[in-house]
């Protein structure tokens, strides 16, 4: 019989429709974890609910917008209903990149308050609707998805840095608020990760520098250490572990994911 880290856990992902927060959904899921999948749209949950429940593992789908309070407190609300009760790990995945290659004087304040509603208080919403839960049981993980921005200042992307240092900040915090309920609460910097919104980055770079999209990808690999890009399943692995009991003593922690960019 195959060992699953998670077998038989109840996991909130948010962000959970594409990209790193599919690969995390899969991952859970073959780890043992039955999912509550969120995001604003319904199509591609469904689609991803299907792949999970061949997977033999349960899938409710939850369209909420995380930054509507009660949107996240009726999707807590239904997750205790649909699982007995049981509510064991909460991945804060949502997020968006705000402007790119844009100096903070021409940022528009309804795009700042954009990214700090979706990754700031999209965050904080479903932390703080999860946790009396935790608290209760005396058990629960919880894994922000950060950035590496979060841990160095990143030229021309002021909004988006500054959600990703504040995540940091509410990570660090909530988890001395907690432990001494046995709850742990980590936060995972990706670096920049393949897929569809690495490729946007590229080309709005590209755009903006009169560069091509390859050369923004080349400048990007030769940053780092391993000279290769991160993958989504890259981050899941690191959420799989941080939501597992092999990671029972580490918690208010930065793990990057990021080949070495940041180093």
């Amino acid at each position: 019989m195959t060992f699953r880290r998670l077998e038989d856990r109840v996991a909130i992902v948010t962000g959970a429709a594409k990209g790193m927060g599919r690969d995390i959904c899969l991952t859970l899921a073959r780890e043992g974890a039955h999912l509550v999948l969120v995001a604003r749209e319904a199509g591609p949950l469904e689609a991803l609910a299907a792949e999970i429940q061949a997977l033999g593992r349960r899938a409710l789908v939850q369209p909420a917008d995380v930054t509507d309070e009660p949107a996240v407190q009726a999707m807590v609300a239904r997750t205790l209903e649909a699982f007995d009760g049981r509510l064991h790990i909460l991945v804060n995945g949502a997020g968006v990149t705000g402007p790119i290659e844009t100096p903070v004087w021409e940022i528009r304040v309804e795009d700042w308050d954009h990214v700090l509603a979706v990754n700031l208080r999209g965050t904080f919403l479903p932390t703080k609707h999860v946790l009396p839960v935790m608290i209760a049981q005396r058990y629960g993980k919880i894994v922000n998805i950060s950035g590496t921005s979060g841990l160095r200042g990143y030229r021309y992307r002021a909004a988006y840095s500054a959600s990703k240092w504040a995540v940091r900040g509410f990570t660090r915090t909530v988890a001395l608020e907690v432990g001494p309920y046995n709850i742990n609460v980590n936060a995972v910097h990706p670096g920049i990760v393949a897929g569809e919104r690495m490729e946007r980055l590229c080309r709005e770079k590209a755009r903006r520098r009169g560069w091509t999209p390859e050369q923004v990808y080349d400048e990007y690999v030769q940053e780092m250490a391993l000279r290769r890009v991160t993958t989504a399943q890259d981050v899941a692995e690191a959420v799989a572990f941080l939501v597992s009991d092999a990671a029972q003593n580490m918690t208010g922690q930065s793990v990057t994911v990021d080949g070495g960019w940041d180093v």
